[in-house]
């Protein structure tokens, strides 16, 4: 039950078809059936329990009402029905606050089919923007949805919000467990919505929908939505969804399995992996077994992206191997499975992505492959997203000392930070109002801001009692979709009767031979393209660096190659094995060695896009990187490459200044600043040099992050006379 005072909570089992127990002799509820019946296009059909409720609250009561339903449940009936409603009564547009485009784009669509005129403003439509405002004006919109990104844009919030505001005549917050930071897809930006209702008059109801909160979770919200809050909490149970859990020793077998088993899967549905280049793998090794799909994540392209969802609706797709990029909103309610490569970091998580399937259907299978690597992903998501206190700070004092607004680009040059965490950190100043977004960029409002250790410190251990709940979620012997629920509070999670637990292990656990042999060729598979740095950062003055705008000719890298990224399904494991925390220097393990010489063997053959070597040709001489933690390794692949190549070996590269400074994690800005001039070339390599002038140099490095490391010294290289520079790494980080 929820805490607020203020808040009352009907707790609502939702039954499809059954005959409605809110007030059904009320025009109010004769009214609403009846615009609900020509939504759904059915003369028959009828609220499940707790819709009506909702909607009488907000119509009638014009209440703020949170409902937490499980997906499929019908949320979306709840406010076109309440919208519908309300315009007949002379209210203004309903303004959606909604996360993904993907969503935005289902709930136009859904809409429109239902007679609902509905529009979108957002950064995939901005040629529509003005059509959009000139139908608001002439009142020829029922919804509009906006992202809460908009609320910050400085351009709608000062001359579009205000109008629209006042016309309002319902505001619906979807997915809303975003306004909380206790949810597992907290966004900074939801948290401007507390600001938007106090600005809304009293008389406007507000309704915040979810199918993923928590009771913690639903006490933020409740706080957030004012007094008076009517929660309507309904079963999560989804009796759709046969549960399962397969347990196998690596990489190798999970996508054996897969490749033995996605045909007989029911339907089509989503394989969800953790990283995104398990997603980019994935699908290429069931594409090049003949399986039809495609990767979706949040490096591919708007268009793609929507391309992809449409096939997979229109079953011309057996699967979307998908990130969490696909999730909220996706609708396809005969979504036949769902199938996770690694575990997400908790039950809530993992609730949501699951109710993609069996929304509209009676059946559908969901499996989860945990993989060993899981903890490890997900410890790095958990500290990427939390803000410093020594960051934040930094942020402040640089727009404080600046005096005007800088943009994004500009504080990298004085904050050590990257571009993602420092846009999320500066998202989350401008919610507690000490920074504010302005035309030019970001400025300080002088308001004063306390670093709150305490919640982070609670938010920071919440996270860490998720993840051993999906570790428990895992090895538990009772009923799956019961304890997930039970997780989630609700009090009326009970044994499904469906999961593996509960009937027996319904999914088959062989893997084929040759389907292992094939999983095991791709992830044995090495080789990927190291770009090299074209720009150096902006601003590099500031830090004492003197360069700016584009390399000069002469100065910069080839094309390069690194054996495996850290988060692949393949090399990525032993890599990260070796690159961990406690991880001793040791020479290069002798099938690293081969691995790597096989990937020069395929650079110096060429391809379609470059002739060998990066068109350099081939390498006249190898020079190493100095490493003060792994100077075993870096040695000992430098001399293998050099003893099996017959490619001679110079040495390396000298540490000057005390050598690099900062680690990984940092802005491109700073990690350049950390290892400028203190790569140098010493006088023993000056004159070993002199033998290949103007001839190409591998240049020989263990883990590549930034590339500035191996800028800086493949710029010392050319200047002591090296032809082209072709760096080759053992990993590379991201």
């Amino acid at each position: 039950m929820a805490n607020n005072q203020y808040a009352s909570t009907v707790s609502a089992t939702p039954v499809r078809d059954s005959a409605d127990p809110g007030a059904p002799g009320t025009a109010t509820h004769a009214e609403a059936l009846e615009v609900l019946r020509g939504l759904v296009g059915n003369p028959g059909a009828v609220f499940h329990n707790g819709q009506f409720e909702a909607i009488e609250a907000l119509v009638d009561g014009g209440r703020r009402a949170l409902v937490v339903q499980r997906t499929g449940w019908g949320k979306s009936a709840v406010y076109f029905v309440a919208s519908l409603l309300l315009r007949r009564r002379g209210a203004g547009p309903t303004l959606i606050v909604s996360p993904l485009l993907a969503l935005m784009r289902d709930q136009v669509a859904a809409a429109a089919r239902a007679g609902v005129r509905a529009v979108a403003i957002n950064s995939a439509n901005q040629l529509e923007w003005d059509t959009v405002r000139e139908r608001l004006a002439a009142d020829e919109v029922d919804v509009l949805l906006v992202s809460p990104e908009r609320l910050t844009n400085p351009a709608f919030r000062e001359t579009q919000l205000p109008e629209l505001l006042r016309r309002t005549g319902l505001l619906v917050i979807d997915e809303a467990h975003c306004i909380s930071d206790w949810g597992h897809d907290f966004r900074p930006d939801y948290r401007r919505i507390a600001d938007l209702i106090t600005r809304l008059p009293d008389t406007v109801p507000v309704l915040a929908t979810t199918a993923t909160a928590n009771s913690r979770v639903v006490h933020d919200i409740e706080e957030q939505l004012g007094a008076g809050v009517l929660t309507i909490r309904g079963s999560l149970g989804r009796d759709s969804l046969r549960l399962g859990v397969l347990a196998l020793p690596n990489s190798k077998e999970r996508l054996g399995w897969l490749l033995t088993h996605l045909a007989d899967l029911p339907g089509s549905g989503i394989i969800y992996t953790l990283t995104v280049s398990a997603a980019e793998d994935t699908a290429r090794l069931l594409s090049e077994a003949g399986h039809n799909v495609l990767a979706y994540t949040g490096r591919t392209d708007p268009a793609d992206r929507e391309r992809a969802e449409q096939l997979l609706k229109d079953n011309q797709v057996k699967a979307l191997v998908a990130t969490s990029a696909l999730g909220m909103g996706f609708d396809k309610p005969d979504l036949g499975f769902v199938v996770h490569l690694g575990a997400p970091s908790s039950p809530v998580a993992y609730y949501q992505q699951v109710g993609r399937a069996g929304r509209g259907a009676a059946n559908a299978d969901v499996l989860l492959l945990p993989g060993s690597e899981d903890r490890e992903i997900w410890q790095y998501f958990a500290t990427a997203s939390m803000p410093s206190e020594e960051k934040a700070a930094a942020v402040l004092t640089a727009l404080a000392e600046a005096g005007s607004a800088l943009s994004t680009v500009a504080l990298e040059a004085r904050v050590d930070l990257r571009r993602t965490p420092l846009e999320l950190l500066l998202k989350v100043l401008s919610v507690d109002g000490a920074v504010e977004r302005v035309g030019g960029g970001w400025r300080s409002t002088g308001q004063p801001w306390v670093y709150d250790a305490e919640r982070y410190r609670r938010i920071a251990e919440a996270r860490v009692d998720e993840q051993e709940s999906m570790v428990i979620y895992q090895d538990t012997a009772g009923c799956r979709m019961e304890y997930i629920t039970s997780v989630l509070d609700d009090e009326t999670a009970r044994p499904c009767g469906r999961c593996d637990n509960c009937a027996g292990q319904w999914f088959p656990a062989d893997v084929a031979a040759d389907a292992t042999a094939a999983a095991n060729q791709t992830l044995s598979r090495a080789g990927g393209v190291v770009e090299p740095r074209l720009q150096w950062p902006s601003g590099m003055d500031r830090l004492g660096v003197p360069v700016k705008g584009n390399l000069k000719p002469g100065e910069g890298l080839s094309e390069g190659r690194v054996l495996a990224r850290l988060t692949d399904l393949g090399w990525g494991g032993a890599l990260r094995e070796l690159f961990a925390a406690n991880a001793e220097d040791r020479p290069v393990d002798p099938g690293m060695l081969q691995a790597c010489v096989q990937v020069l063997r395929e650079w110096g053959a060429g391809d379609g896009r470059n002739p060998g070597w990066s068109g350099a040709g081939r390498p006249a001489a190898i020079v190493a990187v100095p490493s003060r933690s792994k100077p075993q390794l870096v040695g000992s692949l430098a001399r293998g490459i050099s003893d099996i190549g017959r490619i001679p070996y110079l040495g390396g590269l000298e540490l000057a200044h005390g050598g690099p400074t900062g680690g990984r994690g940092g802005n491109s800005a700073y990690r350049l600043a950390g290892v400028w001039d203190r790569l140098v070339v010493g006088p023993e390599l000056e004159a070993a040099l002199q033998s290949v002038q103007g001839q190409p140099v591998m240049l020989i490095d263990d883990l590549t992050d930034s590339r500035w490391t191996l800028t800086v010294a493949g710029r010392a290289l050319r200047q002591a006379g090296a032809g082209a520079v072709l760096p080759l790494v053992l990993a590379q980080a991201g």
